[in-house]
């Protein structure tokens, strides 16, 4: 450090390292991949699950999402119905080998980039920010992942999975490692961008600033087409409440898309210059 850089307190920016993560931020518009996988892994062991109750813990690690699946009250009924029984390590075992399994293709088959994502993050570079990335997924999933959205044009400077850590989110773990590897001077230097509470939560134990992410993200749930043929009054309605749900989780600010991201940097910027922190 030189005797001109400033830090705690006296630090007041710009924003240096921006953290992504990845379905429903990045790519995979309405987190479709790992929720139809998740479904499938259940139908595949005779009980079927619904999107709601595949959905709500998203963010977790997989196979800790498996597991807070079968903990939902409902979810457990129809387990012991059908197998006479609670879930045990075993099953959760077999369903998270199903979900990986399954997942390798839907990865495939929702991988494109969230439209603007691209230019957004390339404005972010040209400013000077690393781009950084956390995902619930192993490492067995994002080796493949990766390489479909690099073919896209999007490639972060470094992708810490829930694999390399010993705690997933909402323990701040991954995004601080982005943070040390990027070399972020402060954490108030650093903007976590995700769809998930858990990632939103991760970000505040780690004092960065939280940026939620409402239509392409999980909390609407909905493919773009789906989407767009809402009309404006009940996309405002599925605004509003996935709105409140990622507000709860400590997120500073919410936008729509990824796409709209560089004016709330901007006021971020001005917000440090001023001496304020997350």
């Amino acid at each position: 450090m030189t005797m001109t850089e400033k830090l705690g307190a006296d630090f007041r920016g710009p924003v240096a390292v921006a953290i992504f993560d990845w379905a429903g931020t990045v790519l995979d518009y309405g987190c479709m991949a790992p929720v139809v996988a998740f479904r499938e892994a259940f139908a595949e062991n005779g009980v079927e699950i619904s999107e709601a109750e595949a959905r709500a813990p998203m963010g977790a690690a997989k196979r800790v999402h498996i597991e807070m699946i079968l903990d939902q009250p409902a979810v457990a009924e129809r387990w012991q119905a059908t197998k006479g029984g609670r879930a045990g390590q075993d099953d959760v075992d077999r369903l998270y080998a199903a979900f990986l399994r399954i997942d390798e293709v839907n990865c495939a088959r929702f991988s494109d980039l969230i439209p603007g994502a691209l230019d957004a993050i390339q404005r972010l570079r040209r400013a000077g920010i690393a781009i950084g990335s956390t995902t619930g997924y192993p490492r067995s999933v994002m080796d493949g992942l990766m390489p479909l959205a690099r073919a896209q044009g999007y490639e972060p400077d470094h992708c810490v999975t829930v694999s390399e850590v010993r705690r997933g989110r909402p323990y701040p773990d991954m995004v601080l490692e982005n943070a040390v590897v990027l070399g972020a001077r402060d954490v108030i230097a650093c903007v976590v961008v995700d769809d998930s509470p858990t990632g939103l939560v991760a970000a505040r134990a780690a004092g960065m600033w939280a940026i939620g992410i409402v239509a392409s993200g999980n909390e609407v749930g909905l493919s773009p087409k789906d989407w767009q043929g809402l009309t404006a009054g009940q996309q405002q309605d599925h605004r509003q409440r996935a709105e409140a749900t990622l507000l709860a989780a400590g997120a500073h600010f919410t936008i729509d898309t990824v796409a709209d991201l560089l004016p709330v940097i901007e006021q971020i910027n001005t917000m440090l210059s001023e001496g304020r922190r997350p």
